[in-house]
């Protein structure tokens, strides 16, 4: 079992250069599953894993409700082990994929949460006047975040070589290790610059190049951690007043909401996003549709009856 698992890490980092969370997360499926099967027979879990059918799958769906999870945490379970037996398929280990036709459960349709423009503009008003190196770390953070539409990880990742202030540009890592290149707006490159400059000396004493390296720092000089990126989002959002939590991923989606609003086209956003998929820029971005009725009665030639 152990050497199935290696195996499988290694198809997963080399063939589909998956990010960390995601390797962590199949491998962590599949060790659950072998657990389960083992605790259902005492035949060892190498063998159990090559000999499941269909039905031991239907079975494990079942004890997955059973405990009352999530939908979501089902669907990438199951996804999981579908892959984990696809590899093993491809391999010629096995001769058919279990998983492949248990049915998962549908996916609740959900509107992600976002911000209106006034709702963004006075959070990223939150740190305007704190001029201390981590104050204007915040703030270029939140205009970061805002302008370019970044991911937290992405974010937390950033090099100062990724920033190229002459072309108002930024190069990001999203998932899967992919590099994307998005557009900086001119708020969030100055907030960037008065950042840079700010902890010249930090970075000096902590060997850290102006150049390169990273660029999002602690207090201690080290690249800052997406879970302290997320209390920083939280801290701003008390002071802004809005009066709800705000997930640095809503920041992304209001992102891609007010560009959307503003007439900015799908396909557009999907490559500022970073999503392999339209389906998926449809589903997480909240489209206005007075904006888009507007259009369409303005441009249909059929849209108003003569």
């Amino acid at each position: 079992m152990k050497d199935l698992l290696a195996d499988f890490r290694t198809f997963l980092d080399v063939e589909r250069n998956v990010s960390k969370h995601t390797r962590r997360a199949y491998l962590t499926d599949v060790e659950e599953f072998s657990e389960f099967l083992t605790s259902q027979e005492n035949r060892s879990a190498h063998k159990k894993i090559l000999d499941v059918q269909t039905e031991t799958m239907r079975a494990y769906l079942a004890y997955l409700y059973g405990r009352k999870l999530k939908k979501v945490s089902i669907n990438r379970k199951i996804s999981s082990l579908r892959a984990f037996y696809k590899y093993l398929l491809r391999e010629g280990i096995i001769k058919r994929n279990p998983a492949q036709s248990v049915q998962t459960p549908k996916m609740e349709k959900y509107m992600p949460t976002f911000l209106s423009v006034d709702e963004a503009f006075e959070l990223l008003n939150v740190s305007r006047d704190n001029n201390s190196a981590s104050g204007l770390r915040d703030q270029a953070m939140l205009e970061l975040f805002y302008s370019s539409g970044l991911r937290l990880a992405e974010l937390a990742g950033l090099n100062t070589e990724d920033i190229n202030f002459n072309a108002a540009l930024v190069k990001l890592r999203g998932k899967g290790k992919k590099e994307r290149i998005v557009p900086v707006g001119g708020p969030a490159l100055s907030a960037i610059r008065r950042y840079l400059t700010a902890t010249e000396i930090l970075r000096k004493e902590n060997s850290t190049s102006l150049l390169s390296g990273a660029f999002f720092l602690n207090v201690r000089g080290k690249r800052i951690t997406t879970r302290s990126i997320a209390r920083i989002v939280d801290v701003a959002t008390v002071k802004s007043g809005i009066g709800r939590k705000i997930s640095p991923h809503a920041l992304r989606h209001s992102f891609a909401t007010h560009l959307l609003a503003a007439g900015a086209d799908l396909r557009s956003i999907q490559e500022m996003l970073g999503h392999e998929s339209l389906s998926t820029t449809q589903k997480y971005t909240a489209v206005n549709i007075n904006r888009l009725m507007e259009i369409y009665d303005k441009a249909h030639p059929r849209a108003k009856s003569k």
